[in-house]
């Protein structure tokens, strides 16, 4: 059984069946087992940040909130779609800040312009595979360690500068055997997945599981590539089963 496999395996005998194969209708945080839905208020300024999933496309020039042009054609903007219609009586303003290709650093580069200027209510973060990816495609040198460190530097500037902000955290997936996902990602790559999982029990915050929605996704079709182009950017229907996971989160 190779090492993909054995942490499969392990994960389903650490969560439990019922953690596994329930609906995610029920949105749990996945860090405390407890339910962990936000409720979306009147005014909310709401911010997807991360990397190339979330970019997904969108015109970088295009800074406005709720302009479809701006969103890309990803989880973002179909989530983004539905919370403006959904919470239509709310004024929502919800913004795509996603940039391909970046990691931490870049994010913490970027922060102060790109999310703490827009002062969020609701933040959500999704950021880590090109931390890993990097090191196995160019040589980038960055451990789980330090990939945890520059992760907190970014929540704690953060949590000081938006004290009440409601934080999503969300974990970065691959789909293996699609191209770029191989079973040398593994055991490794779940390392920093776990960094999210442990960073949000440690900031109370929202914990997304996105590996178990792709897993789970698997079950009703074990073809990789209906999900993914490559292990990692998604197609339609994989953009659209991140955005009904996200919404999940939220009400």
């Amino acid at each position: 059984m190779n090492d993909r496999r054995d942490f499969l395996k392990k994960s389903l005998l650490t969560l439990g069946a019922a953690g596994l194969t329930g609906s995610l209708a029920q949105a749990f945080d996945f860090s405390t087992g407890a339910k962990a839905k936000i409720s979306i208020k009147k005014g909310d300024v709401i911010l997807f940040q991360g990397d190339s999933i979330t970019d997904a496309g969108r015109k970088r020039d295009n800074l406005n909130p709720n302009d479809s042009n701006a969103f890309g054609n990803g989880y973002a903007f179909m989530a983004a779609s539905t919370l403006l219609n959904k919470h239509a009586d709310k004024d929502l303003k919800v913004y795509n800040r996603g940039i391909s290709g970046n990691r931490v650093p870049d994010l913490l580069g970027r922060w102060q312009t790109d999310a703490l200027e827009l002062k969020p209510t609701i933040l959500s973060i999704m950021i880590g595979v090109n931390d890993f990816w990097r090191t196995k495609d160019r040589g980038a040198v960055n451990t789980p360690e330090q990939y945890k460190a520059q992760y907190k530097e970014l929540l704690d500037k953060t949590v000081s500068a938006l004290p009440g902000v409601k934080l999503i955290l969300i974990e970065p997936f691959g789909v293996n055997n699609v191209k770029h996902v191989k079973d040398d990602w593994y055991p490794e790559f779940p390392k920093y997945q776990q960094v999210v999982k442990e960073l949000a029990q440690e900031y109370k915050a929202v914990f997304l599981p996105y590996q178990q929605v792709f897993d789970q996704a698997l079950k009703r079709n074990a073809n990789g590539a209906h999900w993914t182009t490559d292990g990692v950017h998604t197609t339609m229907a994989g953009a659209n089963l991140m955005a009904e996971a996200w919404l999940n989160l939220v009400s």
